[in-house]
């Protein structure tokens, strides 16, 4: 049964590959964005459903050469702390590519805005609704990026503090993500970490449950 504002099965099926096809990518084409792209993925981004309609995410495109290797230092440095809690797994974790900055065109950070304490709407009891909008945002981007056929990846290896001061955030804004976007050889078939064996995409009986969460299910296990 079709419902009266569902769209067409051409279009519903459109939405779902790209769902299906989305990708964290990591191999990029220096290649540049085609004129435009970069603005509508903004755009895209900006669309994003916000708590309180506070709309708390900021890009900030990263074109200075030094600056995208002081970036891509801390980046490494991060990697690298990383590596040393992983002791089970640390040779297996640093032959995972974990980013792209170097090959990738373009380079925008996502922080939260400033004086995010103002908003109180959807806040009062959950103040990190802000960083969930940001995440929203984040996801347009991606499956806008998808639909256009241009890859993207979400870089979260960085000390916070450390890359606030290099992007000189003001007082109080946070930085969320550093995203990769470019042109691609072709999209991972399936998510990169799944066909390396760090993991794989849990069954729906794994995360959907009814009234109440059953006795003696956890969470997912550690990937170390």
């Amino acid at each position: 049964m079709t419902l009266p504002h569902a769209y067409s099965d051409a279009e519903r099926e459109a939405l779902w590959r790209t769902l299906r096809e989305r990708r964290d990518m990591r191999h990029f084409q220096p290649t540049p964005l085609p004129e435009g792209v970069l603005e509508r993925l903004v755009l895209a981004a900006h669309l994003a459903p916000s708590v309180g309609y506070m709309q708390p995410w900021r890009f900030i495109r990263l074109t200075d050469p030094g600056l995208r290797q002081a970036v891509c230092a801390l980046v490494e440095e991060e990697r690298l702390a990383t590596a040393t809690t992983l002791p089970s797994r640390k040779a297996e974790f640093l032959k995972v590519k974990v980013e792209g900055l170097s090959e990738c065109p373009e380079v925008l950070a996502v922080a939260l805005m400033t004086q995010r304490e103002a908003h109180i709407f959807g806040r009062r009891t959950m103040p990190d609704m802000d960083l969930a909008s940001v995440g929203c945002a984040i996801q347009n981007m991606w499956l806008a990026a998808r639909a256009e056929g241009i890859g993207m990846g979400w870089v979260s290896f960085f000390d916070p503090e450390a890359l606030a001061h290099l992007l000189a955030l003001p007082q109080g804004a946070r930085p969320v993500a550093l995203l990769c976007l470019g042109q691609v050889e072709a999209f991972y078939p399936r998510p990169m970490l799944e066909t390396q064996g760090w993991g794989q995409r849990l069954n729906l009986d794994a995360v959907l449950f009814e009234n109440r969460w059953p006795e003696g299910v956890g969470g997912t296990p550690p990937a170390y």
